[in-house]
């Protein structure tokens, strides 16, 4: 018979002691599948316990899953050998893995990241005593469907007086991402309708368009953006464009086009434009660039913006300016959902906002990028790539387009880029085709970039051409 030693238990009761050790000689092979345990009456006879012991021990195992009972038989050894086996067989190299977020490369310039020195945590640090402070009942009441009043409120003023848009805090639509505002969208408008994307364009907002399983058609680019022809002969309802800088070639559409594409979502009653304005505070030269919205007089414009760009890329706060009319229709269809940002964190945002912290703030990333990107073009100028590369896009935000002249072919030129600890962002990987791409051109975030790092990641970038 199965016999312990008692005498060596720690903290442990005498029933965790007994579980553990059977549990152990199980994992071990000691005790095989199949195997009939003492009845409880004879085990407890044989260690010198009480009978409720082993009870407690094996009704324990029972609940694990490592032993099982048979109606006037006893217990036995479950075989759950097989189930291991098939949940080795099931784990594949193709999960995504975990990780600590660095990506270990001396310049990584498919990153959009915001490096952490940047983030104000001395007066967001003040900000959170102060709502903790003065709002622990509002922190404690559920919010509406569409985010705080509070919040809204500091977004409406911001808006009209740094982005020249007059609207309602009750059109704002607060939200953890501007990906679950597009799902919230696709929920309002339908998903029988044809929804259309940039080409080339960032690549996530036709997935989650299609992950919502609606029909997603590309629109070709020309030089000042989506081609509105395209748009008609295509059957379009919903366009999703980024007009004040597109991403990722870096354009600024012109007016003229602005006013086609109003025109062409006044002619359809279902048809409405999703400007996503993603990083229009960071326009390094001159001001920002008017919104669409604000020039829309047919109430087709919905408007987009995310804290991410300019807080960073953790602080999952977005949101959406809807059309006056829709606003009926999308708290009738749509208000059972939760505000999907903690009320702890729309107080603290509104109060940053409000005493005019995040104003402070854009201005001091504005001058940290455009040094950033100077000393950037400056090493790029000083270098032998000078000879070998065009600029272009280098006003707007904080990414621009390289084109290099080399006798290597693009997936040659990455890899030897790669071997230097430098990751490169082809144009091609943004287009729905890639095979229509200009070769040997990227896309250049430099946001995550250090810029103590600069010279050297350009003397290695030379070394590849």
């Amino acid at each position: 018979m199965i016999t312990y030693n008692f005498t060596n238990i720690g903290s442990d009761s005498l029933y965790e002691y007994l579980y553990k050790c059977i549990k152990n000689d199980i994992l071990q092979g000691n005790i095989i599948p199949g195997e009939k345990l003492p009845s409880k009456r004879s085990f407890a006879k044989n260690l010198g316990i009480s009978v409720i012991t082993v009870e407690n021990a094996y009704d324990q195992l029972v609940a694990e899953g490592y032993i099982y009972s048979m109606p006037k038989r006893g217990f036995y050894v479950t075989d759950f050998k097989k189930a291991i086996e098939i949940e080795k067989k099931n784990i594949t190299k193709e999960m995504v893995p975990l990780t600590s977020g660095d990506s270990g490369y001396l310049a990584d310039f498919s990153s959009n990241q915001t490096q952490s020195e940047l983030f104000p945590f001395t007066i967001w640090k003040k900000m959170v005593r102060e709502v903790l402070n003065e709002n622990q009942m509002q922190l404690m009441t559920n919010p509406p469907c569409g985010g705080i009043l509070y919040l809204r409120e500091a977004i409406a003023t911001y808006l009209k007086e740094f982005r020249g848009m007059t609207v309602l805090p009750e059109q704002i639509i607060i939200g953890a991402g501007t990906e679950y505002l597009y799902g919230l969208l696709i929920q309002l408008f339908g998903k029988d309708k044809i929804y259309a994307v940039e080409n080339p364009g960032y690549r996530k907002i036709p997935q989650i368009y299609k992950s919502h399983q609606v029909q997603c058609e590309y629109i070709n680019m020309d030089d000042d953006g989506v081609n509105v022809s395209e748009l008609e002969e295509k059957k379009a309802d919903i366009l999703h464009i980024t007009p004040s800088h597109h991403y990722p070639t870096g354009i600024v559409m012109p007016i003229s086009r602005r006013y086609e594409l109003l025109s062409w979502a006044s002619k359809g009653e279902n048809r409405y434009i999703i400007e996503d304005d993603y990083d229009s505070e960071l326009r390094l030269s001159g001001q920002p660039i008017p919104t669409l919205q604000s020039i829309d007089v047919s109430d087709k414009v919905i408007y987009m913006n995310t804290f991410t760009k300019t807080l960073s890329s953790t602080v999952r706060i977005s949101y959406m300016v809807l059309p006056g009319h829709l606003l009926d229709q999308f708290y009738k269809k749509l208000s059972f959902y939760s505000c999907t940002v903690s009320n702890f964190e729309q107080y603290t945002l509104a109060k940053f906002i409000q005493e005019g912290y995040f104003e402070k703030h854009i201005n001091r990333l504005r001058n940290y990028y455009h040094s950033k990107r100077d000393a950037l073009l400056n090493a790029i100028q000083n270098s032998r790539l000078n000879d070998h590369v065009t600029i272009s896009g280098e006003e707007a935000g904080v990414h621009f387009l390289m084109e290099i002249k080399s006798s290597h072919k693009e997936d040659k030129l990455i890899q030897a880029a790669l071997s230097q600890g430098i990751k490169l962002a082809p144009l091609s990987e943004y287009y729905h085709v890639s095979e229509e791409a200009p070769e040997n051109v990227y896309v250049m975030n430099y946001s995550s970039i250090n810029e103590n790092d600069i010279d050297e990641i350009i003397q290695k970038l030379s070394q590849c051409m």
